[in-house]
């Protein structure tokens, strides 16, 4: 399944926020948006928030945005 994602970087906890008004998965992530480390603490996030694997979540659009979609296989949400 594709997910639209907002990430919000530099956070003090990683977590799951919610869900916005037009389906946007909110997360925010401690890692800084260096080098992929927040790419990185965002898959983490996401493969423990749907229960896969961390190769079962990929970034398919937005590697330097805010704003990106997500691929989760195996998903059971």
């Amino acid at each position: 399944m594709k997910v639209s994602i907002k990430v919000i970087p530099g956070a003090r906890v990683s977590e799951v926020v919610g869900e916005m008004e037009d389906g946007t998965l909110k997360v925010r992530v401690h890692a800084p948006p260096e080098k992929g480390k927040a790419n990185d603490e965002l898959v983490r996030v996401l493969a423990k928030h749907y229960g896969v694997s961390k190769s079962d979540v990929e970034v398919v659009r937005g590697h330097t945005s805010r704003q990106k979609i997500v691929e989760i296989k195996n998903a059971s949400q």
